[in-house]
């Protein structure tokens, strides 16, 4: 019971960071896009900056046991181009055609999916608390994104928004069924290495343009050099991201660790002020207290289900494999 705890407040944590290193990807990519660079190059310098960086740890921990790469290739590949490379791809394409807000709420319909896809898996409806928190975080996101502004919604638009959402919910089902010999960083590099090669085909290929200004870029009212929002692109919006989202996954399971994820717009929105000088609206600010109280409501529902469950049947019910005791 108290390595059980532990565990989970290791992965509460995890999930915060994951979600708070991934909201500040918008206002740096954005001072990129600001100054004439394509999606697709933004994209790609993160992806593959990322793989780089990645590369001698994943390596160290591949020493002697190369074998773990061949037993996983298939889950490495799905990961990297679905969960990475076109995640954001048509998240990208989504943000052209679309506000940023609507793009995001669409894509976070993610959670949402988790939750019907472990319903349809284990054939056992969610309890009641669990739909309650699903439905109060959700109503929170779309009054922090402040989507009642009348515009009309492109079709193609809102495909590419709801193609990402499903890149994210894989994101979190394969990151919580991680086997335990495939450490988070081999997972995460690996799925970077796949990823970057994938959008580097669709770069090759026309799909994904690549266009690269090398001025200086806006950030908090200060004239930075464009190197600033690449290195905190590549070191804390995708290496930092990945390998904590991949830890909270594995020790609170993918529908916890999905909705915690919310948090990731409040973080965004914060980000944003500070940085771009978007100052959130009262509305936001009540939208975000709702999206942690839904985080809230979910997250008890679970510790509820420890006292009343044994352990295997909780991990049963997260899509989780028990944590080994070297994970915590």
């Amino acid at each position: 019971m108290e390595q059980s705890r532990s565990v989970s407040v290791s992965g509460l944590w995890f999930a915060l960071i994951s979600a708070a290193t991934f909201g500040v990807s918008g206002p740096f990519a954005k001072s990129l896009l600001d100054i004439g660079w394509s999606p697709g190059s933004a994209v790609g310098v993160r992806i593959a900056g990322a793989a780089v960086v990645l590369a001698v740890p994943v390596a160290l921990q591949l020493r002697g046991r190369w074998g773990i790469l061949r037993r996983n290739w298939l889950s490495l590949t799905i990961y990297g181009i679905v969960a990475i490379a076109l995640c954001q791809f048509f998240y990208f394409n989504a943000v052209q055609r679309m506000t940023v807000g609507v793009s995001l709420m669409l894509e976070y319909l993610a959670p949402v999916m988790v939750v019907g896809w472990l319903w349809l898996r284990s054939r056992q409806a969610p309890r009641r608390l669990t739909l309650i928190g699903g439905a109060v975080a959700m109503l929170g996101l779309v009054l922090v994104l402040d989507v009642f502004s009348g515009q009309i919604l492109d079709p193609i638009g809102v495909i590419y928004a709801i193609a990402a959402a499903v890149g994210l919910a894989v994101f979190f089902i394969m990151s919580a069924k991680v086997d335990d010999d495939l450490p988070p960083m081999v997972m995460a590099g690996g799925g970077m290495v796949v990823g970057a090669l994938s959008i580097g085909v669709l770069g090759a290929v026309g799909v994904m343009p690549f266009e690269f200004v090398f001025d200086d870029v806006t950030l908090a009212s200060q004239s930075v050099s464009w190197l600033v929002p690449v290195l905190a692109l590549v070191l804390v919006a995708a290496v930092a991201s990945y390998v904590t989202g991949i830890l909270a996954a594995q020790r609170l399971g993918s529908k916890v660790a999905s909705f915690i994820a919310l948090t990731e717009v409040l973080f965004a929105v914060l980000a944003s002020w500070v940085m771009l000088g978007e100052l959130p609206g009262l509305m936001q600010l009540i939208g975000g207290l709702l999206i942690v109280g839904g985080v809230v409501l979910v997250r008890l529902d679970e510790l509820r289900s420890i006292g009343g469950h044994d352990t295997a049947e909780l991990n049963h019910a997260n899509d989780v494999d028990p944590v080994p005791a070297e994970h915590v």
